[in-house]
């Protein structure tokens, strides 16, 4: 009997279940507000008897992942991997919710707050951060629903005010993509930024179309400033190369920053503590400029500058096709969905198409713009990540 009970001691509820009985064991835990440290007994333990499942292993491995990063509100984060553990939840929903938990707190640590103290504009920041990776909106959408069952938890047991979940943050489909800034904001924006190197990260985002986390690995080796553009080598979702290029007021911002740089780093942009700047850095610096602006309740984020420079270009007479490939979208209906044309643009587009057709002119010699054909002979760049492993 003795025996018996060491094995129950070690088990989590889910484990055990007593004969002829369909459902694990009910157990629950008392939940500390404040919350308490230690107020729950030590996730990883010993089975006397057979092995761990892989939805107990997988717990213990988030937990001891949020437990080791010694934040804020780790303790209630295990708490809550515990509680989705007693429901049954599958290993990898229990993982996914350790990830997005576990992001969570460290998003809020980096922008000086706590899991306590959250409000709707810092749930609204860390989805904004996670749109700046370049996710898809399904994933997104998945990473918030985790974001408010976890404050759903913490709501049910008290720790966080009802308040917060009142008009929840909601991305619907088709609005999948940012808008784009207006010129106007766009002035204001430029005219908020306040350091070197913050201008240069603005504005590169904003002239050549990369996705932020592309910028943040380019090296000063890829850069070739006569020519005005950089070499990404491998494209951060679709694994291609391309070449990006960037206009004049990008290249003075990013001449002053090569300038004022410390020559050491490889990367263009590093951090004082890591070799490269990173994405929370990135959207605190966008975050900072947006209120000097006035502009931070309009729901901008980094990837806004994408949204822009790929509207402006269209609007601006770039063909469609060559916007794909600055934009490093394998189809062209993903480039047609962060583009939209406006109205003036379709109309003058027309008419001027058809007063090449009814002059009967040959138009075929301008399918391309001339100047943007070196971005299809760059054929090294172009390709594809499998191929380059195949060499």
């Amino acid at each position: 009997m003795a025996g018996q009970s060491c094995i129950l001691v070690n088990c989590y509820p889910c484990d055990v279940t007593a004969a002829g009985q369909d459902k694990p064991w009910p157990v629950t835990q008392p939940f500390a507000d404040p919350p308490a440290t230690n107020s729950f007994p030590p996730i990883a333990g010993s089975l006397a008897a057979g092995h761990p499942s892989k939805r107990r292993l997988t717990l213990d491995r988030c937990s001891a992942r949020i437990t080791d990063s010694s934040l804020t509100g780790a303790d209630v984060a295990v708490e809550y991997l515990r509680h989705k553990y007693s429901k049954n939840h599958v290993a990898n929903t229990i993982r996914d919710a350790g990830f997005t938990v576990l992001s969570l707190l460290q998003f809020l640590n980096e922008t000086g707050t706590t899991i306590f103290k959250i409000t709707r504009g810092d749930i609204s920041g860390f989805i904004g951060h996670v749109q700046d990776r370049g996710l898809k909106i399904s994933s997104v959408r998945c990473r918030l629903r985790g974001v408010y069952a976890f404050i759903n938890f913490l709501v049910e047991h008290e720790t966080l005010s009802p308040a917060i979940l009142h008009k929840k943050i909601r991305l619907q489909k088709p609005e999948v993509l940012p808008r784009a800034i207006p010129a106007e904001d766009i002035k204001l924006l430029l005219s908020a930024i306040t350091t070197v190197r913050d201008r240069a990260v603005i504005l590169l985002l904003l002239r050549s179309g990369m996705r932020i986390g592309e910028l943040l690995q380019v090296k000063v080796d890829d850069i070739i400033v006569p020519e005005r553009k950089i070499l990404l080598y491998l494209g951060e979702k679709n694994y291609l190369g391309r070449v990006v290029y960037f206009s004049e007021d990008a290249e003075n911002a990013l001449l002053e920053w090569l300038h004022a740089r410390d020559e050491q780093h490889e990367y263009l942009f590093y951090s004082p503590t890591r070799e490269t700047l990173g994405y929370v850095a990135a959207w605190k610096v966008m975050k900072k400029i947006l209120e000097r602006a006035g502009l931070s309740g309009k729901g901008y984020s980094l990837h806004s500058l994408r949204h822009t420079f790929a509207t402006d270009m269209l609007n601006a007479g770039l063909r469609l096709e060559v916007l794909q490939q600055l934009l490093g979208h394998k189809t062209i209906e993903i480039t047609m969905r962060y583009a939209k044309i406006s109205d003036m643009t379709r109309k003058d587009e027309y008419y001027k198409a058809m007063t090449v057709i009814e002059q009967g002119r040959d138009h075929e010699p301008h399918r391309i713009n001339s100047q943007l054909q070196a971005v299809f002979e760059e054929k090294k760049l172009l390709t594809s990540h499998s191929e380059k492993l195949s060499a």
